[in-house]
């Protein structure tokens, strides 16, 4: 008998899952169709003879800082998304000086920057001029996720920082109102599939959005004067109440807001989606299988995550020999 779609892709997510858990060396990124040599800069043991305690320093403050405000979690997940997005993981979004992508209008509400800050001050103290901001955002975002109940994974280390941060080039991470195929393209540009685009998508499981994003949504959708007629009457008439202002705030999850499961694929199926980046990878044929499998088995989601998230963090980094240094304070170049 013949395996259904959504089984027959459960299986094929499991299979990557256990290969990728089992020690699949990590490639610097190459455009997408070609084959990488191993990146034997990016290692597990990095830091163990010149900063041993440096996981267990992000771990620490990463704890403290969460136990004050359960809402930067998500924030230092999307914080490392949209180091990654740009240039890759270099630490690039942290600079902070005008025309940085920290200054663009995309990054206007990223937070969890003092957190970073604190992490960094703790071991310049340390280990001086070792670790970089790179590495200690791939580091929180691991941290956060697992903090909130989140899978962990084993992080390999050796990135430098970025010498280039424009803000004109973050405008450039998706906001919520692309189509599918402009994220699919998006992500295979950075060497991302097809599934990690909606298993990281799957960050929405915890977080919220500023109402002003989703106001045309609600209000206006394509001009019509109308909402968007994609979504539930039910969730749609709790929006408008949550958010008569544009100035608030309203969860990616109203299921589960605050737990980090599967809900946001069964919610995508009851046309809940809060982003239309969301509702759409339910109604797009290339997603909607992926979705679909997320849904039904949640510990799929679970394990995947943690492998999307390795992918991420392994995508255009720079190491060795490429252009780049070890920030004494990431908000700055050192020169």
């Amino acid at each position: 008998m013949a395996l259904s779609l959504p089984l027959q892709l459960l299986m094929l997510l499991l299979s990557q899952f256990i290969m990728a858990m089992g020690g699949v060396p990590y490639h610097k990124y190459q455009e997408p169709g070609t084959i990488s040599d191993t990146d034997e800069d990016l290692t597990f043991n990095h830091y163990a003879r010149t900063c041993p305690n440096f996981e267990a320093i992000v771990h620490n403050k990463v704890k403290d800082w969460i136990s004050k405000d359960y809402t930067l979690a998500p924030s230092l997940i999307r914080l490392h998304f949209h180091d990654c997005a740009i240039r890759g993981c270099d630490a690039s979004v942290l600079l902070n000086h005008k025309g940085s992508e920290r200054w663009a209008k995309a990054s206007e509400t990223l937070r969890g920057f003092q957190v970073i800050d604190d992490i960094k001050a703790e071991l310049e103290k340390k280990c001086p001029k070792t670790v970089s901001c790179a590495d200690i955002l791939t580091a929180v975002a691991r941290d956060a996720t697992v903090k909130i109940g989140g899978p962990f994974w084993e992080n390999a280390y050796g990135r430098k920082d970025g010498l280039v941060s424009l803000a004109k080039e973050a405008e450039l991470v998706p906001m919520g109102h692309e189509n599918v195929t402009h994220l699919i393209e998006f992500f295979q540009s950075r060497g991302l599939s097809l599934l990690d685009l909606v298993v990281l998508s799957g960050a929405h499981t915890i977080g919220r959005s500023q109402c002003g994003i989703i106001q045309e949504r609600l209000y206006n959708f394509k001009g019509t004067g109308k909402a968007d007629p994609s979504i539930d009457s039910k969730y749609l008439n709790f929006l408008k109440r949550k958010c008569r202002r544009a100035s608030e705030y309203v969860e990616f999850d109203p299921t589960t807001p605050t737990k980090f499961d599967s809900m946001y694929y069964t919610n995508l199926q009851k046309k809940m989606g809060l982003l239309s980046t969301d509702q759409l990878l339910y109604s797009d044929s290339r997603t909607k299988p992926i979705v679909s499998a997320l849904a039904w088995q949640p510990m799929l989601f679970y394990q995947q995550f943690a492998v999307s998230m390795v992918n991420l963090a392994n995508a255009q980094v720079l190491t060795g020999d490429d252009e780049g240094e070890i920030r004494t304070n990431c908000n700055f170049v050192n020169h």
